[in-house]
């Protein structure tokens, strides 16, 4: 119904941001990282959006890229997850981790979410495998690098949130978790 909107934000709540489009407000969740980038803009900035109809609510969920809305919309045709769900699974990491772990059976990868067990997490990766393809990068030492990398990090006194947003903006030509956590480090005690 509603499949995208261009606007100013005019208010960052915790996990929303209100969107002024023509004079209107739209109440938009978006996952961490959106709402980090959508927090920054001064300008106007367009979201593809996903109308969750309830009986009593309806509820946009916005992304800036359109391949996570894609990757949402596959995470809410599974049975059992909500888009909520679906928003704490794309906060744990970019979209093409969470495929290779999917692609990979990591179903631990998928855990780290609250609310998602460890039969949710099969359930996840069974129903989406075929969904996604065979994944031709095998992907998962780079999703044990981000792990370990995470877990040193926590182990800092960061929290997972904290360890996630500093990882996602190393860039991604550093490899070893080592000189990710380095780079991350880095980040934190810049307060960037």
């Amino acid at each position: 119904m509603i499949a995208q909107l261009t606007g100013n934000v005019v208010f960052t709540g915790e996990r929303y941001v209100i969107l002024d489009v023509g004079g209107v407000g739209y109440k938009v969740y978006l996952s961490m990282e959106n709402l980090r980038l959508a927090g920054k803009k001064k300008d106007a900035i367009r979201l593809w959006t996903h109308l969750a109809v309830r009986e009593d609510a309806m509820d946009l969920y916005g992304f800036i890229e359109k391949a996570e809305l894609e990757f949402f919309e596959l995470l809410i045709g599974i049975s059992g997850i909500g888009p909520r769900s679906a928003l704490g699974i794309l906060n744990i990491a970019p979209v093409e981790n969470i495929k290779k772990a999917v692609s990979s059976g990591d179903s631990s990868y998928l855990t780290k979410v609250s609310g998602i067990g460890r039969k949710t997490a099969e359930k996840i990766i069974i129903e989406l495998r075929d969904k996604l393809g065979a994944w031709t990068d095998t992907g998962t030492p780079e999703l044990q690098e981000e792990a370990d990398a995470i877990e040193a990090l926590q182990s800092l006194g960061y929290s997972q949130h904290e360890a996630r947003s500093a990882l996602k903006k190393v860039p991604r030509e550093i490899l070893g978790a080592g000189s990710r956590v380095k780079e991350a480090l880095k980040l934190l005690g810049n307060g960037k």
